[in-house]
């Protein structure tokens, strides 16, 4: 009992500095991006401002907000930057507790979630944000002119990238399902007509109320569905081809043992 308890407060140990190095990578990203942090947030802006009524700016109403929410942003820029090295500490504290399969699996499905993500904003970032402001400014009457809060559109920002970072993690929840023997392939390929009624409610509830962002949000989600059922479909065949190396190996060794008795 006292060995495993002194094992309980190593590992502890070991994820309290993972966690540690993982917030001095934050930090030390947020501190050399913080005297552009300015420029930062005029990034993250650049789809609004572009779509916004000629010598148009956007407000804050806040004392302290045009201060605060430019650090804010700056800090989720520091935490994408790191992400690497954040995955990197997670991955090296629970490395040693798979086994030689496992780690062949986890790595690839570590790296190809947070790619999916990344790309999930990117596509957020150069495509709806344009698409979905510019039918906003399409219908906005022309007796009154756009001055958007930065606070609320940060908070409109951090949804949207949240939405659509999870909404390219389908092909990886998918893929999970059959690896893990939680549904199987054939089962989630008659899902299909569910998923797609699924993707566009969530699109629904998830995006501004208008038909673009909508279809902008559940047509990808459908596609990366259908992306996962693919990939699904070569875990199981080289779980089968595993399965019937096993197999073959336990022939030959009980032939053997046969043979020497």
């Amino acid at each position: 009992m006292e060995k495993g308890a002194e094992t309980f407060i190593s590992h502890l140990i070991e994820l309290r500095d993972r966690l540690l190095r993982a917030l001095v990578a934050v930090g030390i990203v947020f501190l050399c991006l913080m005297p552009w942090s300015g420029k930062v947030y005029d990034f993250i802006a650049r789809p609004m401002m572009a779509n916004l009524p000629t010598g148009a700016k956007m407000i804050a109403t806040g004392v302290v907000t045009p201060f605060m929410v430019p650090l804010k942003v700056t800090l989720l820029a520091a935490f994408v930057i790191a992400l690497p090295m954040i995955l990197y500490q997670a991955w090296a504290f629970i490395a040693p507790g798979l086994y030689k399969h496992e780690k062949k699996f986890a790595l690839p499905l570590v790296i190809g979630s947070t790619l999916l993500f990344l790309l999930g904003m990117a596509f957020c970032y150069h495509f709806v944000f344009g698409t979905v402001f510019r039918f906003i400014a399409h219908f906005a009457p022309s007796s009154i002119t756009p001055a958007p809060d930065i606070e609320q559109y940060l908070n409109f920002v951090i949804t949207m990238f949240l939405a659509f970072g999870v909404t390219f993690e389908v092909p990886v929840v998918v893929v999970l399902l059959v690896k893990f023997g939680v549904v199987s392939l054939d089962k989630l390929k008659g899902m299909r007509p569910y998923a797609i009624v699924g993707a566009f409610v969530i699109a629904a509830v998830v995006t501004p109320p208008d038909v673009t962002s909508q279809l902008m949000l559940a047509v990808p989600m459908c596609l990366l569905f259908e992306l996962g059922l693919q990939l699904a479909r070569f875990v199981v065949k080289a779980q089968e081809e595993a399965d019937e190396h096993g197999a073959l190996a336990e022939n030959i060794g009980e032939g053997e043992s046969e043979q020497n008795d």
